[in-house]
């Protein structure tokens, strides 16, 4: 049996749709046309956005290219902030002088930039973020520039930059080590709080996820409660400061409370619960105004309620605070103290419907317990100052006082 060939099809030739074909990446010839526009407008950067608003050149391919131009006046090496071969123009962030009005050009010419190609945050983002990890590579007036580069861009609310992008590379451990990240945020910081309040700042912190961790700016030598206020406040950031001492004390307010809710509720003797509360008073230094305060709400959340039935509620609340007394006395030692328990007893009861008929019966029991002094139920009585349910309870103390008043006029 003889074997045939295969048939061909002769002269035919297969085509390559037009999609298929890649254009080379040119980022050279991409930066040197921008660098170009810049150096025709001699840096007016009105004119040099509106040329650039006007060009058919590939930002969607050259995104990361182009905002290297803008920052350093050129092309960069591939992972470095080294200038590559190529034209460069000296008009960039990098080469300004390193203050406010001579940076804000720039945030609002990228501003415009970005409201006719909103797609190029990305690339925004990521060079910013190359730049902010290699902060080591570029000199002190540099990394100025840079730092007041990024708290204008998030003061003057750039378009989509997501303030992680600014503050995760700088934990770097290598940048925090050598005190550049310190250095780079208190810029950062000094120039946000220009035009915008604490209040701004901390929301922004919230979103870069770095609220609760400031500490981490500092060098570890330096990283502490104290070392933080002493760098702040020799820098003006006093209000900062201010919040961070906040910040600190309602932490470790926090872990005592939680220490303290685990002992009482398992009934945990007195004495040792005393010491516990002393032993971390001294440790955290806390105000013993605000330990009083919380001592009251940590007993009240450790009652058992019982549904709607107001009888066994109220039972419950008075059998409390006769427990605890003894824990309550131990640390409203003056007038001032036990007022503020008044105060807490006080706001709880108007804000808790199970206990607002309670509150002359708390107080009595405080009393019959030695906590509250006559004096001080007599000078709420007259001259207290919260106003939450007042009046209301003034009436219903009024029996107790006036038998107060008796007993007194009687010795």
């Amino acid at each position: 049996m003889s074997s045939k060939e295969r048939p061909t099809l002769g002269g035919t030739r297969i085509k390559t749709r037009k999609r298929n074909i890649a254009a080379p990446l040119d980022p050279a010839a991409f930066a040197d046309a921008v660098v170009q526009i810049y150096l025709d407008h001699a840096g007016d950067l009105e004119l040099v956005a509106k040329s650039i608003e006007s060009s058919d050149l590939d930002f969607s391919r050259y995104g990361d290219t182009f905002f290297e131009v803008v920052f350093t006046g050129g092309r960069t090496q591939t992972g470095t902030i080294k200038p590559e071969e190529g034209q460069r123009h000296a008009y960039s962030v990098l080469d300004c002088e390193p203050k406010r009005e001579a940076i804000l050009p720039s945030v609002l010419y990228i501003q415009k930039i970005l409201r006719r190609r909103p797609f190029l945050i990305k690339s925004l983002e990521n060079v910013m973020r190359r730049f902010l990890q290699s902060l080591e590579l570029f000199e002190e007036n540099e990394r100025k520039k840079l730092a007041i580069f990024t708290a204008l861009t998030f003061s003057q609310k750039l378009s989509g930059l997501p303030p992680e992008t600014v503050f995760q590379p700088l934990l770097k451990d290598s940048l925090v080590a050598k005190g550049l990240v310190l250095l780079f945020i208190t810029d950062f910081f000094k120039e946000y709080l220009v035009e915008n309040s604490l209040d701004d700042l901390i929301s922004l912190l919230k979103r870069g996820k770095m609220e609760d961790n400031l500490l981490e700016f500092l060098p570890t030598a330096k990283r502490s409660a104290e070392g933080f206020s002493e760098h702040f406040s020799k820098e003006g950031l006093i209000p900062l400061v201010e919040y961070n001492e906040k910040k600190i004390f309602e932490v470790k307010l926090k872990e005592m409370k939680s220490a303290l809710v685990a002992q009482i509720s398992e009934e945990t003797d007195i004495s040792e619960v005393i010491e516990t509360v002393k032993q971390r008073m001294r440790d955290a230094k806390l105000p013993d105004i605000d330990v009083v305060g919380m001592l009251w709400d940590v007993i009240m959340e450790a009652v058992q309620w019982s549904g709607k039935n107001q009888q066994q509620n109220a039972n419950a609340a008075l059998r409390q605070v006769k427990t605890w007394a003894k824990l309550l006395s131990a640390f409203c030692v003056n007038a001032k103290l036990e007022l503020e328990l008044i105060y807490k007893v006080q706001i709880q009861c108007y804000e808790d419907a199970k206990l607002m008929k309670l509150f002359p019966e708390i107080v009595r029991s405080l009393y019959d317990q030695d906590v509250l002094a006559e004096d001080t139920i007599l000078m709420w009585f007259r001259r207290g100052t919260n106003p939450k349910g007042r009046q209301t309870f003034v009436k219903a103390l009024e029996p107790f006082v006036n038998w107060l008043e008796e007993a007194e006029e009687e010795e």
